[in-house]
């Protein structure tokens, strides 16, 4: 196990869409071992979801992992700690809402990216089953976010307000507490979440 670097906008990786993992790579030793070095590289950098991607990996591969509990966006359940492999994202309503997301792949910066609120998503396990969950509210655009990596899409593409791209120092400083309250997660956006914030 191992903290990797986690590469950042710019690199030729971010903007490549990752390719899918056959039976075989799921269940490889190597996989499991990339999936620790994931999982360390989370947790030392303070994130709630990681794509493989994101160190330079590209498969189709991510994880994400919530606390739960209150936080700005209401009552959170938690993700225990689950990988994704070839996960596949089907809208499932046309509620749309908006949150301020920041990624580790752009550390300073925060975007306010507005995402379809009820979404299905189907995606393979380690044990190589096909499983399926319908994340909702927050945990849509969580998981949304994560899986743009694995299409070489970053938050910034999402976005339709060039000036709401702001630095993190600047915006705590600056914005104002409504706006904290209504559509602002942790200080730290979606990737960077000071508890369960994404």
């Amino acid at each position: 196990m191992a903290v990797r670097r986690i590469i950042r906008m710019g690199h030729p990786t971010l903007r490549q869409r990752a390719r899918e993992l056959t039976t075989e790579e799921i269940v490889a030793p190597a996989t499991r071992g990339l999936i620790d070095d994931m999982t360390d590289t989370l947790h030392d950098y303070g994130g709630i979801g990681l794509a493989a991607p994101q160190i330079n990996e590209s498969i189709r591969l991510a994880i994400i992992e919530i606390p739960g509990g209150p936080t700005r966006y209401g009552e959170l359940e938690p993700v225990p700690l689950t990988v994704f492999v070839n996960p596949e994202v089907t809208v499932q309503g046309e509620a749309v809402a908006g949150h301020w997301e920041g990624c580790l792949s752009i550390p300073g910066l925060l975007g306010y990216v507005e995402r379809p609120q009820h979404i299905r998503v189907s995606y393979t396990d380690l044990d190589g089953q096909r499983q399926h969950i319908e994340p909702k509210g927050f945990l849509a655009t969580v998981f949304q976010h994560e899986f743009d990596h694995l299409d070489g899409h970053l938050f910034v593409d999402r976005m339709t307000d060039p000036t709401r791209l702001v630095f993190e120092d600047e915006f705590a400083r600056y914005s104002h507490d409504s706006d904290r309250d209504s559509d602002r997660g942790s200080d730290r956006g979606l990737d960077l979440g000071d508890q369960p914030s994404a």
